[in-house]
């Protein structure tokens, strides 16, 4: 595996992934920021900064940024996360200089122009709104701060209305003074380009950046609890969720090949019995969101609300059983799909820069791919007994909305799964 890292003087990280069949280069910088440090009067602030990136630079206009990329033919994104924020862009393999420059100068020489930033301020207003109309995004926002009550990290990415509306560039500019600093960035690339090269632009374009202290951001504390709201829809989506583990947990792996036994493809346990024996769903997955220092396993229902009960009870039941009765075909199933899936990631630039970022942020160097097919392979049946054992150790988190349901309630589904209860 052709992968290369080396450390500026100032902190930055770089790191590549030369791939030379293809004609592509996807690269980007990751800042080891999110929403999880964010104060809760500025809720959203990540976000608004990270869009205010691209509306003009002191050598840039918002417009000269979109004409340069796609001169190229390229493409320009960025995305924030609960503890990452990322500005990336793919071009074709010799256009990796102009690439680096535009996202060097948008991350670092924003203008945070007042009368761009009423423009994006309503643009998120409206991205917000959008998103409240979309019960699917309601019910995870619902889900996470139940899940995290009164914390960064259950907080919604986007932020709310009020507090968005109050954001002023004062607070982008203490923001980015604070947090975009060079011991949190990783800037890596993947594709056809020479990592000693690509060290050298970087050194260029980043080796201004200051070496200030990294401050941690508040613990994740899981907590659990029931959240429902009634809304005139005609699904009812359901979210049912236990306490997960962080990154860099022991039983990492093994909780991604149960949650994809249990809930991860056509085949998986939840989809076989509630969907395709009994009608009751169109769509049912498991899924693991995993933090720094905590994480939250969840399963997500979308149904009619004359049969929330029983979906509920069928889901209750399926984790109850799945330790005891899964089967070595059901394993070799999700251990095949994981790696099908990371090595089919590897043909791909963008997923591969992303992949060896995130590698750096969370690990501190990037995990070779047979080292993460051997602790996927590594998976057995008692393994999946052990996580499963630790998952109902806790109580769990309740989330729906839509049309009124009798499903059980909090008490009855902790109960179900041999969790503690006790509604908050």
């Amino acid at each position: 595996m052709s992968v290369a890292a080396t450390a500026l003087a100032n902190g930055v990280r770089v790191v590549t992934h030369r791939m030379a069949s293809v004609e592509t280069v996807s690269l980007g910088a990751w800042i080891d920021v999110g929403t999880r440090h964010e104060r809760a009067d500025v809720n959203g602030i990540a976000h608004l900064v990270e869009h205010m990136a691209f509306k003009g630079t002191g050598r840039r206009s918002a417009r000269a940024i979109a004409e340069e990329i796609e001169s190229v033919g390229g493409h320009l994104n960025a995305y924030t996360s609960r503890e990452f924020t990322a500005f990336h862009a793919t071009v074709l393999g010799g256009d990796e200089g102009l690439a680096l420059d535009i996202v060097a100068d948008i991350l670092q020489h924003a203008t945070l122009d007042p009368e761009e930033l009423e423009r994006e301020r309503a643009v998120i207003l409206r991205e917000i709104g959008q998103s409240r109309d979309t019960p699917e995004d309601v019910v995870f926002d619902r889900f996470q701060e139940t899940a995290y009550p009164d914390q960064p990290v259950g907080r919604s990415t986007l932020g709310t209305p009020q507090l968005v509306g109050a954001i002023g560039r004062a607070a982008l500019v203490d923001y980015i003074a604070r947090f975009y600093t060079a011991g949190r960035i990783v800037v890596a690339a993947a594709g056809k380009l020479d990592h000693d090269d690509f060290a050298r632009r970087v050194e260029d374009a980043f080796g201004g950046l200051r070496a200030d202290a990294v401050p941690a951001p508040e613990p994740a504390v899981y907590a659990g609890g029931d959240s429902r709201a009634v809304r005139d829809l005609e699904q009812l989506h359901l979210l049912l969720g236990l306490e997960g583990i962080a990154h860099r947990d022991p039983d990492y792996y093994a909780l991604a090949v149960f949650s994809a036994a249990l809930g991860g493809g056509l085949s998986s346990r939840l989809f076989q019995d509630i969907r395709e024996e009994r009608g009751l769903v169109y769509s049912i997955y498991s899924f693991n969101s995993s933090y720094a220092d905590g994480g939250l396993f969840g399963i997500y229902a979308g149904t009619g609300a004359e049969s929330g009960s029983e979906v509920v009870e069928r889901i209750c039941d399926n984790l109850g059983t799945m330790a005891d009765e899964v089967e070595e075909a059901e394993l070799g199933r999700a251990r095949a799909q994981l790696k099908a899936g990371i090595l089919m990631s590897l043909e791909s630039t963008a997923s591969r820069a992303e992949q060896i970022a995130r590698h750096m942020l969370i690990f501190g160097r990037v995990l070779a791919t047979g080292e993460i097919t051997e602790g996927i392979d590594a998976v057995d049946r008692k393994a999946v007994m052990r996580i499963s054992e630790r998952l109902r150790a806790g109580r769990p988190t309740v989330a729906t909305l839509g049309p009124e349901a009798a499903i059980p309630g909090y008490e009855e589904i902790a109960s179900r799964l041999g969790a503690p209860g006790g509604a908050r």
